[in-house]
């Protein structure tokens, strides 16, 4: 008998057909079953679907089956197990909630190679795979119940919270407190208790995974086998990452690290979920499907019974909302861990703040900041400058004709970067060497704007030119040897192995004073920094991005968490903000530490202005040759939207509900010769944002067509969007 078998497929969503296809098999397949599809001229990877399949000739008229002349599904992929329900219901919602298509969105969650390898290819992988588990399988059953250091009571307590209660829990501890090893604890306990229970842990960045996951296989793998840990990541090679989906998937994984894209890791046994950094906007997808792997995280908790924990020092102001008292509508439970791991010179840097405007005029460091330097480095410490903008400097201009090193392709200026002598756009790539003379009048004598760490690391290293390194902090740079400077940001790091390297330089004590972005910022133990210090914060103050003030003192209180972490070196830590605003609330609130007085401020502004989370909000963001084309597709979509909407039975509260905002140029208005312009759309109500965004998609396909729109080449819906 021939059976029809729905199959979700790879259509994006202004495809003309839908995610769901029907084809033909001899016998009916379980959902969720991976299978191997011919669509149009190719051949690709799709999910049975969860629908009934009917006999041939059965629901002639459904539209799910299409056109009557189905085709056959190519093959099963045999040896995959079919994903489990849970699985596919967080798919199914991910793509409904960030309207996108369903098989876009699952297809997509799935390995690269999954996709391109034949089933022969495959059987051999997993026969690989299965010998590999079983050589683990027989070195492991080690206990380490000795590895796992003295908890403090904060850590006892939280880890009691965590046991007893149902979740989502908010872990709001200070940097330094020890949240990793409560993770490490409360994953131990889980797979204690189940004996084939899985943890999902995630962290924001790449460059994150690799420490915390030597912290992960220390700790587990001697009990559990060196499968029983595993990364997800989009530095990975294909073939790495489709053996670990395949150890998560078939079981071995106990524990999976990853960044966002882990949260669609197929774990049919999870347990419990951890959200490191919850607050770090990398969460939040910039492409495709633009989905927050924390909230996801929080829907995916729900459907596996597992439990979710948001760790932050300095947590989003959405989850900190949440995370209120029950009584006042709070939804997580907040653990509070304010205390370092160890006291006394453990205890959070001293903070101060520099008025800029009282140092000498154009200092780049202010003369105390840079004696406080000196005296850190006599004693054999280590400093951290913190600028969060690479390259040089950030213009190249000629004062005689006011001409600026402007990018042809994008609203942006090119970076200069002195160590290649080239000019470079860090939006579209565009590179050019830099002119001898200014393009426009010919003025030989051109120069730089503005600073970047390349120049803040050259300049740092001129000014402490005469000072020699006291001791012998590693054997190849012994006593009197000139101070290190070393420099970490995307460019320095951009080959293979080089974060790796340089962060081994700063562990082993080779570098004195270490220059970055944001990269250093965030999640790193370095043990003997003791001072660390922000040069120029400021221009986040006043961004026209409501939520750049969040940013900033998340950012500037990660930065201050990289100071004083190892007791041993017994002097009180620093932190150093050069700023032209000292008295700002922001850094009052800094000074102390004090997050919540911070958010608490913040928050009522936040209601005053109708804003999230008092408000749910998405962004239809148009890109096409011209501007006005962009614009006017939005024009014409939000005008034929309240014109057919209105007629409808029952839209009227709906529409009353949801307030479409003006077409305006994106921020970076041009990127790579496209224009980009955007629409913003808001409700109180997030039902009603939803449902009008559903009833949206027709209108946006139809107005494309339109004449005024010639030259469109795509929209996109970003629901909740973390940039506006």
């Amino acid at each position: 008998m021939v059976v029809h078998i729905p199959v979700l497929v790879p259509t994006p969503a202004h495809a003309a057909i839908g995610p769901l296809l029907t084809y033909t098999a001899a016998d009916p397949l379980p959902p969720g079953s991976l299978v191997r599809v011919p669509l149009g001229s190719r051949e690709t990877v799709g999910i049975v679907w969860n629908v009934q399949p009917s006999p041939e000739g059965a629901n002639a008229d459904s539209p799910l089956l299409g056109t009557p002349a189905l085709r056959p599904i190519a093959g099963l992929l045999e040896g995959v197990a079919p994903l489990c329900p849970a699985w596919c219901q967080l798919l199914a919602f991910a793509a409904q909630y960030y309207q996108r298509s369903m098989g876009e969105v699952a297809i997509a969650a799935l390995p690269l190679q999954l996709r391109d390898l034949t089933t022969q290819q495959l059987a051999r992988r997993l026969a690989a795979n299965a010998k590999q588990i079983a050589k683990g399988s027989a070195q492991s059953g080690t206990q380490t119940d000795g590895a796992a250091p003295a908890l403090t009571p904060e850590q006892i307590t939280a880890l009691a919270r965590i046991q007893t209660g149902s979740g989502p829990f908010l872990l709001f501890g200070a940097t330094g407190s020890g949240k990793t090893e409560v993770y490490l604890q409360a994953a131990m306990r889980v797979l204690s208790e189940e004996p084939h229970a899985q943890v999902l842990v995630m962290v924001p960045e790449i460059n994150l995974t690799p420490q915390l996951e030597a912290r992960f296989r220390a700790r587990f793998e001697p009990q559990y086998g060196p499968s029983s840990v595993v990364s997800m990541h989009s530095g990975m090679s294909n073939p790495q990452r489709l053996r670990s989906w395949l150890a998560a998937h078939q079981g071995p994984a106990r524990i999976v690290l990853g960044t966002r894209m882990a949260v669609f890791a197929s774990m049919p046994r999870l347990r419990l979920i951890v959200v490191d950094e919850e607050h770090d906007p990398s969460y939040k997808s910039s492409e495709g499907a633009r989905y927050s792997a924390r909230d996801l995280a929080l829907y995916r908790g729900r459907l596996d019974g597992a439990k979710v924990i948001l760790g932050s020092a300095t947590p989003s102001l959405e989850t900190w909302y949440h995370s209120r008292e029950a009584a006042q509508g709070g939804r997580y439970e907040r653990l509070l861990m304010p205390s370092r791991v160890g006291q006394g010179a453990m205890a959070l840097p001293l903070l101060r703040r520099v008025d800029m405007t009282h140092q000498p005029k154009g200092a780049v460091f202010s003369p105390p900041l840079l004696e406080a330097m000196r005296q850190r480095i006599g004693r054999g410490e280590q400093c951290l400058v913190f600028i969060n903008r690479r390259g040089y400097a950030p213009v190249l201009r000629c004062d005689a004709c006011g001409w600026k090193s402007a990018c042809s392709h994008c609203s942006a200026f090119r970076v200069f970067h002195k160590i290649d002598r080239t000019l470079r756009c860090h939006h579209c790539g565009f590179t050019d060497k830099v002119p001898k003379a200014c393009p426009e009048c010919g003025n030989l004598d051109i120069g730089t704007q503005g600073r970047g760490t390349e120049q803040v690391e050259e300049h740092i290293a001129e000014l402490l030119a005469d000072l020699r390194r006291p001791g012998s902090q590693s054997p190849q740079y012994p006593d009197g040897e000139p101070v290190r400077v070393a420099r970490i940001d995307a460019d320095s790091t951009r080959l293979k192995g080089a974060l790796q390297a340089h962060m081994a330089a700063v562990h082993g004590g080779e570098v004195d004073v270490l220059v970055g972005t944001q990269m250093i910022a965030k999640g790193h133990d370095f043990r003997r920094v003791t001072l660390v210090a922000a040069i120029n914060p400021d221009g986040a103050l006043y961004s026209v991005d409501y939520r750049a003030p969040e940013r900033l003192f998340s950012l500037l209180m990660q930065a201050a968490g990289r100071a004083g972490r190892d007791a041993s070196l017994g002097a009180q830590s620093e932190v150093w903000i050069q700023t032209h605003q000292p008295a700002h609330p922001l850094y009052a609130a800094l000074k102390q530490y004090d997050y919540p007085a911070f958010a608490e401020s913040q928050l009522q502004e936040r209601q005053q202005a109708g804003m999230p989370p008092f408000s749910f909000q998405a962004l239809v963001r148009a890109e096409a040759r011209t501007q006005e084309a962009a614009q006017a597709f939005l024009v014409a979509a939000s005008a034929a939207a309240r014109s057919e909407m209105a007629a409808w039975d029952g839209w009227t509260e709906i529409l009353q509900a949801v307030f479409l905002y003006s077409a305006v140029p994106m921020g970076m208005q041009r990127v790579a010769n496209v224009e980009r312009a955007q629409m913003l759309v808001e409700s109180a109500n997030r039902g009603a944002l939803q449902k009008f965004l559903a009833a949206w998609q027709p209108i946006l396909h139809s107005s494309r067509k339109l004449p005024a729109c010639k030259g469109l080449i795509r929209w996109a819906i970003d629901v909740d969007p973390v940039l506006v």
